[in-house]
């Protein structure tokens, strides 16, 4: 099950997983790019896919829509994958907005967990990735209520990989940097509103902090998700594993 996978990281990850052979549950909240996206997945081996709509803004929606896949089928490999709180100053943020982010994101990535676990103690496999952000190492600019809701779900993770472990389930953390997504062009529009220059300009800004000199392309993401997915990382638990050209200057 990849959550956010009508686009953008998520649709990279579902796409690596099921050229893998998995068979994948795609969720997210438009029904439409579900369904194109849920097109161009590989189904060489034979596999069928699954879709299922789910505002992540409704923590009750969310419970349900997973219900209803688990009526039909099994989840060995959960990913976890949601946009991020809008940006701005944490002391600027009201309180709701740590409120409303704190649901879309760590609740409704334990409301998933606990539907799915389960299933995977059962099976003595699962994998549970989160896609959260370099932050977590290092808080980013102007991003305060993300900084702090990224801190929350990467503490929550460490914790889970340390009570899951024995039943053969590992969970970890893929922090990517900045990557050609539809919320990348999003940033780089709003600063060129701001300041007058380009979106390109802000753009090769980004880059240039960058040691590889480029920022990253979702299926750089996606084959990192697919790996700790895969039977290879079964060693690998509670990491977080930053995806970003070397930008995050901690270790």
């Amino acid at each position: 099950m990849v959550c956010g996978s009508s686009q953008g990281i998520g649709l990279a990850a579902a796409r690596e997983l099921a050229e893998l052979g998995c068979r994948v549950v795609l969720m997210a909240r438009n029904a439409e790019k579900l369904e194109v996206a849920k097109a161009s997945l590989s189904t060489k081996l034979g596999q069928s896919h699954l879709s299922q709509t789910a505002d992540f803004t409704q923590p009750d929606a969310v419970d349900q829509a997973v219900r209803a896949i688990l009526a039909l089928t099994e989840v060995h490999i959960l990913v976890n994958n949601t946009g991020g709180p809008a940006a701005g100053s944490a002391l600027g943020a009201e309180v709701e907005s740590f409120r409303s982010a704190f649901e879309q994101h760590l609740v409704c990535n334990h409301l998933l967990v606990k539907a799915v676990v389960p299933g995977m103690q059962k099976a003595g496999f699962g994998r549970i990735i989160n896609v959260i952000s370099t932050s977590v190492k290092q808080p980013l600019p102007n991003l305060g209520v993300s900084n702090t809701i990224r801190g929350a779900v990467a503490n929550w993770s460490k914790t889970l990989a340390n009570e899951l472990a024995p039943h053969g389930i590992t969970v970890n953390n893929v922090l990517p940097g900045a990557t050609a997504t539809s919320r990348l062009e999003e940033i780089v529009t709003n600063k060129a509103q701001k300041t007058g220059k380009t979106p390109e300009h802000h753009l090769a800004e980004m880059a240039a902090q960058v040691p590889a000199g480029r920022v990253g392309q979702p299926e750089e993401i996606g084959a990192a998700i697919a790996f700790l997915a895969s039977p290879a990382a079964a060693y690998i638990n509670g990491i977080n594993l930053p995806v970003d050209g070397g930008r995050t200057s901690s270790l």
